[in-house]
């Protein structure tokens, strides 16, 4: 890109062109849909079980389909159980959905907790512990090691 192309890019056409990729065909941004997809699916989570729940999490509302992911096939046959109950859910909450679409995938749904390593202070008499304990793994000078 020359700098003379550069230039002739005014700051309104590239806002004008991020605001078209930022919005989906219902006027909402990428961020709003998640969070509105993340609370509809907090919203829907009651109505599986807690062991499921688990398992399973709303991935999308595609037209008339909830689009779930779980992460075995196991958790895959038991959300196609309780599926009638969840479309019945989702109806109830204003959603106009006829079908419920099982993706499985490998990945962990729900990211796991980092647990930050916490080291406790040495205490002052450490040092002087470790000192003497290397101490006691050499050989004394002067000694063979060959003693038979």
């Amino acid at each position: 890109m020359s700098a003379g192309n550069a230039k002739s890019v005014s700051p309104k056409g590239l806002r004008a062109a991020f605001d078209a990729l930022a919005a989906d065909v219902s006027g909402r941004s990428p961020i709003q849909r998640a969070m509105w997809l993340d609370a509809l699916d907090r919203t829907l989570r009651p109505h599986i079980s807690p062991s499921l729940a688990a398992h399973a999490r709303l991935a999308n509302v595609d037209g008339a389909k909830l689009v779930y992911l779980v992460d075995s096939p196991l958790w895959n046959a038991s959300l196609r159980l309780a599926a009638p109950a969840l479309l019945d859910a989702a109806r109830s909450h204003g959603l106009e959905v006829r079908e419920l679409r099982i993706k499985t995938t490998t990945q962990p749904l729900f990211p796991p907790a980092r647990v930050e390593a916490t080291s406790r202070p040495l205490s002052a008499n450490a040092p002087e512990g470790l000192r003497a304990a290397l101490a006691s793994l050499r050989l004394p000078v002067g000694k063979d090691k060959d003693v038979s």
